[in-house]
Order: structure tokens, then C-alpha cells, then sequence
């Protein structure tokens, strides 16, 4: 008996870490930028925050491309309920990582997924608790010269580098950090009807 084919797979962030890390799961997709206003609102929660925006970018896109199944995603910093986003710059990058030294920061990933046609939309958080080392004013320099990484919010990138400024993770679901958290991505596209692992 054959099965019905899988519907189309669309990845709305133009994220080159969530990009690599969809392609893990071995899911032809297709990565359309979502058109979507970042800004947090007034009194949002970091929390919130992700959960709106990955909610956003994935109907942004499911609307151009409703028969298709969209992902969007969303990754926040949260250092004791102050939400830090990507820091664009060095000097904001070395504000950031001055803030978080010593300190646990909690990363609200957020992962939707949408079909405009057949109505489905869920959304999912997994929260990474960080602790960071008490980092010297010329560690954290060294860092970002090494590694840059002013594209991703909190300016480090714990799947390289990154990983040297810190003391301890916890999370349940291990690529949540790196912003695409792949145990609950799979967990939602199933319930949207498409299987990762289909015959």
C-alpha cells in the first residue's frame, strides 16, 4: 500500500545554525525568510517573547505557502527576566557577556510549526539553563575576536568556542541551545503529519 506523499517542508528563518541543524533530520525542505518585526512588546517576557515571534515568522510564511508545513523558530536570553537578543555589535556583545559572567541565563528557544491549509499551528518552548565561568574582561575579548559571534543572541555559540566560557548546562532537549530545538521539532511535525521517519 503506498503512502500518501509527505507535504512540503519550509524552514521560515534565514538562520544558518537552524538550517543545519533541520538537515539532521534527512527532510527535503525548502527556507523561505519570514517577514516579521523582532521588537519585543512592552512588558513581554522573554518567554513570551520567543513563543510570539516563532509563532509569527511560521504563520508569516504559512500564509505564502499554505499547503506547505512551516517551522519558525526563536531563541531569547534570559538574564533574570531582562530578554538579551543578538548583540549586532562588539560592544554590545562585550556588555552582554560582562553581565552574564558568574551568572546562569536561561535560553527560551521557541519552535512553531504551521499549516495554513489544514489549520494546524502549535508552538513549544525549551528552556537551556547556562551558568557562565567568572570570565576576565580580556577572556571575554579574546572570544569575540576569535568566534564573533554578534549574530546570536546572548554572543556566544556554545556548539564551538563558546563552549570554553561556560560552567554548566542544563536542558532536556540538546540542540536547543544552538536554536533549533530538534526533539520538539520532530514531536510537532508528527503531530502536523509529517514523519521524520516515514517508510
Amino acid at each position: 500500500m503506498n503512502r500518501l506523499p509527505q507535504p512540503t517542508l519550509i524552514l521560515a528563518s534565514t538562520s544558518r545554525y537552524r538550517r543545519e541543524l533541520l538537515q539532521r533530520l534527512r527532510l527535503p525542505f525548502d527556507v523561505l525568510a519570514p517577514n516579521v518585526d523582532e521588537a519585543p512588546l512592552t512588558d513581554e517576557t522573554p518567554p513570551q517573547i520567543a513563543r510570539r515571534l516563532a509563532l509569527a515568522k511560521a504563520h508569516e510564511v504559512a500564509v505564502r505557502q499554505p499547503q506547505a508545513v512551516v517551522i519558525g523558530s526563536d531563541q531569547v536570553a534570559d538574564l533574570d527576566g531582562t530578554a538579551l537578543g543578538k548583540p549586532h555589535t562588539h560592544q554590545r556583545a562585550v556588555a552582554q557577556l560582562q553581565a552574564m559572567r558568574g551568572k546562569t541565563v536561561v535560553f527560551q528557544t521557541a519552535v512553531a510549526v504551521v499549516c495554513h491549509d489544514t489549520g494546524f499551528a502549535q508552538c513549544d518552548l525549551a528552556a537551556v539553563k547556562v551558568t557562565f565561568r567568572s570570565l576576565s574582561d580580556a577572556e571575554i575579548e579574546a572570544y569575540l575576536r576569535a568566534e564573533q559571534p554578534y549574530d546570536c543572541a546572548g554572543s556566544a555559540k556554545s556548539e564551538g568556542l563558546g563552549i570554553a566560557l561556560l560552567e554548566r548546562i542544563d536542558n532536556d532537549d540538546p540542540t536547543a541551545l544552538v536554536g533549533l530545538p530538534l526533539i520538539r521539532t520532530c514531536r510537532l511535525l508528527r503531530a502536523a503529519g509529517l514523519e521524520v521517519l516515514a517508510t
